[in-house]
Formats: structure tokens, sequence, C-alpha cells
């Protein structure tokens, strides 16, 4: 019996890592993309002890020309995606809008939201050939409403969202589905990104608080996969218990 197929971009850390890692446990065989070739090597060759197939495309979501070239010499045993999980993406800095740097929200921009719509342009036409399929895109509570010095990246997932919402009514009339998933604090790297590697400033953000991991939203993103054929899961958002918005977090001493 073939297997389904699940596409992971930014697969080898954080959500990403833990989707591919919970979607290889549920039987699917793997397409991981990212941009460091020895960590992609590392996770397929865990991911092939689980018994499935791994696929490793080592490329970046904001380059077109190298997404297109990656897209392109996938062969026939793998065209046939089932499921693409639009992870890639990050956050960096958190300084005021009036200050921000222009290299961090290009990173932010590039990623978030063109390198989303650079894969999703090429995955999603054959799943509506083939009249089925589902895009599962990584938003943020984020990009629900703005918040202190993070107004950039607030933007690119409340794009997220909008971009979610405007496939989902474009694909109607087929059976592909579109899910945009939305974490609060999940520890992962996250914040260690978006310090540019200042590890103690990361830590203070989970601070006082149990933050989600990243295994608890690959949960959710099997359970909308999962789901009968006639059930659409359009949004989840997901958040630790003590946490209210993206701005309202209770910390326990």
């Amino acid at each position: 019996m073939k297997h389904k197929i699940c596409m992971v971009t930014g697969a080898t850390s954080g959500i990403g890592e833990a989707c591919a890692r919970k979607f290889a446990g549920a039987g699917y065989d793997l397409i991981i993309t990212a941009r460091r070739a020895e960590l992609l090597d590392k996770l397929a060759g865990e991911l092939e002890k689980e018994g499935v197939k791994v696929l490793s495309l080592c490329f970046d979501v904001r380059d077109r020309e190298a997404c297109r070239e990656a897209v392109a010499g996938i062969g026939p045993e793998w065209s046939d995606i089932d499921v693409l999980i639009n992870n890639a993406g990050l956050a960096l800095g958190l300084e005021a809008e009036y200050e921000g740097d222009f290299a961090d929200w290009d990173g932010m921009i590039d990623t978030n939201v063109k390198g989303l719509l650079n894969i999703t342009r090429m995955i999603v036409p054959g799943m509506v050939e083939r009249d089925r399929g589902h895009v599962i895109n990584i938003g943020s509570v984020a990009g629900d409403a703005a918040y202190a010095g993070g107004a950039i990246y607030c933007a690119t997932k409340a794009a997220v969202k909008t971009i979610s919402d405007g496939l989902r009514i474009d694909v109607a009339g087929t059976r592909v589905r579109v899910t945009n998933l939305k974490p609060g604090l999940v520890e992962t790297n996250f914040s260690n990104v978006r310090f540019h590697g200042d590890g103690e400033r990361a830590a203070r953000v989970y601070e006082g608080i149990k933050p989600l991991t990243g295994d608890d939203i690959a949960d959710v993103a099997l359970y909308a996969a999962s789901a009968p054929e006639h059930v659409q899961i359009a949004e989840v958002l997901i958040l630790a218990t003590h946490q209210a918005s993206g701005s309202v977090v209770v910390r326990k001493k």
C-alpha cells in the first residue's frame, strides 16, 4: 500500500521537525526541506528508522529559482503530495517599528510571506489537478494583533492568515483543504533566532510559564490532516494555559 506523502518546509528544528516526526510516526513518507544539509541528512536518517521513505531537499524558500529547481526535480514517486506544511519562518528583532533593522524586515517578509507563497504556488496546482490535498500553514497568534516591538513580524503572520483564507476560497470547488495553525508561546529556538543568538534573553521569554512544545503543534497539524475528507479545520489558535493573547501572559513566580 502506497504511503501518503507530507512535505514540510523548515523541517530541521522546532515545529517543523516535530511535524516531520509526527507525520512519519503516522505512516507518511516525508519530503523535508531546510537550508542546512547536515541537519537534513541527520533528520532523514532518523525518520527512515521509522520505516518511511524520506526525500531531502536543501534550499532556501526565499530563493524562488532554488524553490523552482527543487520542486521540478521531484520525481513521479514523490510528486503526489498529500499534505504541505508551510512551516519555514522566523522572527528577527524586537525593536520599535521606527527603529527596526531593514535586514531583519527583509528576512521576515521574504521568508514568512514570499517563501510561503513560493512553495504554495509550486505545489498546490498539483493538488488541484488531483482534486485532493491539504495545505497547513504555520501562522501565529501574532497575526491577530500587533504587540510592542513586533509590528513587522505580526504583519507577516497576519499575511499568513489572509493568504490562507484566500487560498481556501480559491480551492473551495475542489477537495483541497487549507488550515492555518496559530501557535502562541512555543519553546523552540524561535526566540534565540529573534534575539540573534542571545540565549539569556531568549530564555527569559519562557520564564514563569509552561510554554507549548513543537509536539503540541504537530499534534494539532496531524489531527487536522486526519479529519474526515468532508471536514476542513480552517483555523486553530493554540495557546499555553496561562497565555490569553499575543501580549497577555500570566507568569507564575
